[in-house]
């Protein structure tokens, strides 16, 4: 669904998933809209009136996240086939896999500065990505339970993890360690977002409440309850003037700050200069000004729009369908008979494949043209729905090569590690026999 927060205005429904839609996120232009599911796709929107879409398929079970990298340029997608894949925007192709989670990957999310990827697994395990080098970088592991939901904090220098087991964790990757640990809810952590400044993060419960952290105090400073029941996501606006909240009672809440009025243009500049990590803890960095202990009961103010709004669910919208054109077929009649509002983020769309005709710059076209992967329509000796089908042939091949080289990999090191304990027992056998 997508909605216009002006009065009076219409809800776009979109339809092309064929099961639960787990995740949705906006590039950072705003120009594409990526969806994952539990068909084991992910679909990439233009979000107009035409409902032009992209599917990914290359995941072989349920697609649990999505997340574009800060410039738009590639994507991430977690699932429950233990896998993260990386995914470029502009060609849409399938770049890598990283496998070293042992069971369901839930999140995984860039870094501010697009080098690194957090992951987060039911293996109970968060593990840090090199993007440049394909390879594991850090790990931290949990005895109890596992991360709903992790992400980096504004300047890239740590990150925090929503956990099954009530808690929220922050840690800082440089020092590889647990900065703060939080206590705080009564039921799991599903998702937590940082405000643009970094002092503060906001977490939603399976216990039906929000819960606002002061990260520079260390303490809960406010507890809001306005859903009816378990809390599954919430997230700041790019300004950190609102967030917005959705749970099981099936509401989408919309909240309004009341911090202090930051520039959060100000905030992005001072976190870009600050995304290296050989650089020195910085004030504003995460850590607590004063030791804290949140085993305790601490103060806060609890907070029930109930008691204060009068009208919680919205009137209903006028709501249009959308059905899915793929980008393969699509059908030019039907899109001049459609409005032409939304054109305007056509100019900011760099994607041959996904740009409607009829509003693509000359200079894409141009560049479309002159690519030898991107044939245009009439120099194509063989129909496009064939082309795209051996493409499509031969990131599946790409995918199942990758595999079998992990496989192969991970085969090499049991039969080192068989091959040690065998030496290791004829040590043994022989040291007894010399003492017998």
């Amino acid at each position: 669904m997508l909605w216009s927060c002006r009065p009076q205005a219409r809800a776009f429904r979109y339809v092309g998933h064929k099961d639960v839609v787990t995740s949705v996120q906006f590039s950072p232009v705003g120009n594409l809209l990526a969806s994952a599911s539990r068909d084991r796709t992910v679909r990439l929107w233009i979000p107009d009136k035409r409902g032009k879409s992209s599917e990914f398929k290359a995941h072989t079970a349920p697609v649990r996240s999505v997340d574009f990298s800060a410039d738009g340029q590639f994507l991430a997608t977690a699932s429950e086939d233990k896998s993260i894949k990386v995914w470029n925007m502009y060609r849409q192709r399938f770049l890598y896999s990283l496998y070293r989670h042992t069971h369901w990957v839930r999140c995984a999310k860039f870094s501010p500065d697009g080098r690194l990827i957090v992951s987060c697994s039911e293996d109970k395990t968060i593990k840090i990505w090199d993007t440049t080098s394909k390879q594991c970088v850090s790990n931290f592991s949990d005895s109890v339970g596992f991360a709903n939901f992790v992400d980096f904090n504004p300047n890239g220098t740590c990150i925090a993890s929503a956990g099954s087991d009530h808690t929220v964790k922050i840690w800082d990757i440089r020092l590889n360690k647990l900065l703060q640990h939080y206590q705080v809810h009564s039921g799991g952590v599903n998702c937590l977002s940082f405000h643009p400044s970094g002092h503060y993060v906001i977490t939603a419960s399976s216990d039906g409440t929000l819960k606002i952290l002061d990260l520079l105090e260390g303490r809960l400073i406010y507890t809001l309850q306005g859903h009816t029941g378990p809390v599954f996501t919430v997230s700041f606006s790019k300004g950190g003037e609102q967030f917005s909240s959705g749970g099981a009672d099936a509401q989408v809440l919309l909240w309004r700050t009341n911090f202090d009025e930051l520039n959060y243009k100000n905030f992005t500049k001072r976190n870009l200069k600050r995304l290296h990590f050989d650089s020195p803890p910085h004030l504003f960095d995460i850590y607590p000004r004063t030791p804290h202990n949140h085993e305790e009961k601490t103060e806060t103010v609890e907070i029930n729009p109930k008691l204060e709004v009068i009208g919680l669910q919205s009137s209903t919208p006028p709501v249009v369908d959308i059905l899915s054109f793929d980008s393969t077929t699509t059908t030019e009649t039907i899109f001049r008979t459609l409005p032409d509002k939304g054109e305007e983020m056509c100019k900011y769309f760099s994607n041959p494949s996904l740009m409607p005709s009829e509003c693509a710059p000359t200079t894409l076209k141009k560049k479309a043209e002159d690519m030898s992967d991107l044939p245009s329509e009439g120099q194509r000796s063989i129909p496009l729905a064939v082309t795209e089908a051996l493409e499509h042939i031969m990131e599946q091949l790409s995918v199942l090569t990758q595999t079998v080289s992990i496989l192969e990999q991970r085969l090499t090191l049991t039969e080192d590690k068989l091959k040690d304990c065998l030496e290791n027992q004829q040590k043994l056998c022989s040291a007894i026999q010399q003492k017998s």
